[in-house]
Parts: structure tokens; C-alpha cells; sequence
């Protein structure tokens, strides 16, 4: 019986380990997402049509420091290698980061998330997917065409108000 508990707290000691140094991850890649994208933004505003849409920072193999812009009409190559030549000199003379990355720039793509107020704001009109954390009236995903995202519900045409909190992700939709 000894036996049983030693193996026992040994595996609760390696699963506490774990989760205790994932949840800093978490907390650190938080952090870092809100000094960069303080440090994006103030960016952005020197270079006249791009919008900063998001920023992540996440542990993969490697730590990757996703940086997403846009501009009326797409962003181009151009557009990418500027601001990431800026943002990477930027973060360098910063020191914001302690481990090595890998600093990707990019358009956030046809199927873009629309996480912020502006997102759903700018996107009103067009068809976006709803991925739900749990089914509602049976369905975990729901297509339509946004009408906004007012207070803690989100809108579509011919459809009930979804609870933000039952919204996992919402995404433009895309016909192939």
C-alpha cells in the first residue's frame, strides 16, 4: 500500500510540475503579447495605411512572435518586410524578449479572427462562422452574416444573440 501512495504523489508532484510551468507560459506569452503590441501600435502610427490586427506570442518548439497588420485593399510583401525590419530593430533595442523567437509579419488572411470591438465593427455586413464552446439549439457552429457585437452579444442576421461566452472563435467566412 506504501508503495501505491509513493507512486502516487510522485505522479501528482510531475503533473503539478507540469501544470504550474505551463500556466507560466501562459503568463509570460500575456505579458509579452501586451508590451508588443503597445510597441506595434505606436509603430503602426509611422506608417501611414497599415492597421495592427493582432499579436501573439507562443510557444511551439520555438517561441514564435506573430505580428498581423492589414491595409484597405491587403497588405503586399512590401508591406510585411517594412514593418518587420522596424518592429525587429524596435524589439531589439527593447529587450523585450529573454529567449530566442522567431518573429513572423503577415496579413491575418481571407478567414481572418475577429477578436476585437473594431474587428466586428469593421466586418458588419459580411458572413462570418461561429464556432461554439457548447451546442446551441443543437449546433456547435453557426454561419451568417454579422449584424455587430454589442455588449457581451453577438448579432446575426436571423439568428438569436449569442452569449460572448459560449463564442470560441469567429472567423470570415470563405466560398470555395
Amino acid at each position: 500500500m506504501s508503495c501505491f501512495f509513493g507512486s502516487f504523489w510522485k505522479w501528482a508532484r510531475v503533473r503539478f510540475l507540469i501544470l504550474s510551468t505551463r500556466l507560466e507560459v501562459i503568463k509570460l506569452a500575456n505579458k509579452v503579447d501586451t508590451a508588443v503590441e503597445k510597441l506595434a501600435a505606436e509603430l503602426i502610427l509611422q506608417m501611414p495605411g497599415l492597421e495592427l490586427v493582432d499579436v501573439e506570442y507562443v510557444k511551439e518548439r520555438d517561441w514564435y512572435l506573430r505580428i498581423f497588420i492589414d491595409k484597405e485593399g491587403g497588405v503586399d510583401l512590401d508591406d510585411c518586410r517594412d514593418f518587420s525590419e522596424k518592429i525587429g530593430a524596435l524589439l531589439d533595442h527593447e529587450s523585450l524578449l529573454r529567449d530566442p523567437y522567431v518573429l513572423e509579419v503577415s496579413s491575418p488572411g481571407l478567414d481572418r479572427a475577429l477578436k476585437k470591438p473594431r474587428d466586428f465593427i469593421r466586418e458588419r455586413g459580411k458572413t462570418v462562422d461561429v464556432s461554439l464552446y457548447a451546442p446551441i439549439d443543437g449546433k456547435k457552429s453557426v454561419t451568417g452574416v454579422l449584424e455587430g457585437c454589442a455588449g457581451n452579444f453577438l448579432a446575426l442576421e436571423g439568428h438569436e444573440p449569442i452569449p460572448m461566452d459560449k463564442v470560441s472563435l469567429v472567423r470570415l467566412h470563405i466560398d470555395f
